[in-house]
């Protein structure tokens, strides 16, 4: 497999890296979210993926939206990608212990830089109907995430 670099390059004093490669997710519902947190302080991005998944919070979908319904909240159409919440929490969680490893304050710090990149489609073999064995899809996500201290 080929080495994934990071699409910007942040100061290494003040910054923290994190990337999660191959991942089981929607790149949609994905790019949804990592659009709506990018800016956001650490804790506030937790709280509201951590919202996502407890279906408290819905994620404004702006243009993958067809056939979502309204929402609570200023948005108008909006969804609950759970999956793709826990994912992206994982790796926001990983940025903050990196930070921490790097004698930074992650309570000072915001999400400076998310970026999505549809990965490699994976082919798998799952046995159908009469002994037929058809190909199943599955999308994959590669996700980068850097965190930067606020002045």
């Amino acid at each position: 497999m080929a080495k994934i670099n990071y699409s910007v390059e942040m100061d290494p004093e003040k910054s923290s890296k994190a990337m999660g490669s191959e991942l089981h997710i929607s790149p949609k519902k994905s790019r949804e979210i990592c659009k709506h947190i990018k800016g956001m302080k650490i804790g506030v991005a937790r709280k509201f993926l951590e919202d996502v998944i407890v279906l408290k919070t819905a994620v404004p979908f702006k243009r993958h939206n067809d056939g979502a319904g309204h929402r609570k909240g200023p948005m108008a159409a909006g969804r609950y990608p759970v999956n793709a919440s826990k994912e992206i929490l994982k790796i926001l969680k990983n940025a903050e212990s990196n930070a921490e490893y790097k004698g930074l304050e992650p309570g000072q710090m915001c999400i400076s830089h998310v970026a999505i990149q549809r990965g490699r489609v994976i082919h798998g073999i799952i046995p159908r109907a009469r002994g037929r064995a058809t190909p199943k899809n599955t999308e994959t996500v590669n996700i980068e995430m850097i965190l930067s201290e606020v002045l």
